[in-house]
């Protein structure tokens, strides 16, 4: 089964704007490498948003 290439670029540009990491970086990762990053940014964001 592939990933889906519409999920992939999500990720990659999620991932590269808010760290600003280079995109050949972030597509080497292994996916849950990749989903774990997209899970503490989303964790980040949140803590922010609510002032924490």
């Amino acid at each position: 089964m592939t990933y889906a290439a519409t999920r992939l670029h999500e990720e990659v540009a999620y991932v590269a704007y808010h760290f600003h990491w280079p995109r050949a970086e972030i597509l080497d990762m292994e996916h849950h490498e990749r989903q774990s990053w997209v899970r503490e940014i989303a964790r980040i964001n949140t803590r922010m948003n609510e002032g924490g």
